[in-house]
């Protein structure tokens, strides 16, 4: 049986994600590099990210499920967020650094590298890059 490559993530949760969707559609996944991200997730970019391999009998469906998800931010509707600034519909979350709070947690965070305890999510336009709740 031979597999190949799909997607890579920094991320094991986003692979789950995503191998979750894929599995519900009937296709076998396997899972690469996933147990090294999760043991320390600064590996991540040094390994290239968490790998997800599909059989090559299912690569072109595989493709097609994975192209029906947004990879931008939807709404309570699953409608894509507009940009307030410039109309755009190419919107990400983000995790900023705006206010005291967040920049303390942060610095906190790198001295004792520790896994950030406080952060604020917003969202970041991919087009104008302006940042709103």
């Amino acid at each position: 049986m031979t597999f190949q490559k799909i997607a890579t993530f920094q991320y094991s949760s986003e692979a789950s994600i995503f191998r979750g969707k894929l599995e519900s559609e009937g296709i076998r996944v396997f899972v690469r590099d996933n147990n090294t991200v999760d043991a320390n997730p600064m590996y991540s970019n040094a390994i290239g990210g968490i790998k997800l391999f599909v059989k090559n009998e299912d690569f072109n469906k595989a493709k097609m499920v994975l192209s029906e998800i947004s990879e931008y931010s939807l709404n309570e509707n699953n409608e894509l967020i507009k940009c307030p600034e410039c109309g755009a519909e190419k919107i990400e979350m983000v995790t900023s650094i705006k206010d005291l709070k967040t920049l303390f947690a942060f610095l906190f965070s790198i001295l004792f590298v520790l896994i950030p305890i406080y952060s604020k999510h917003r969202y970041k336009c991919d087009k104008c890059n302006f940042e709103f709740k």
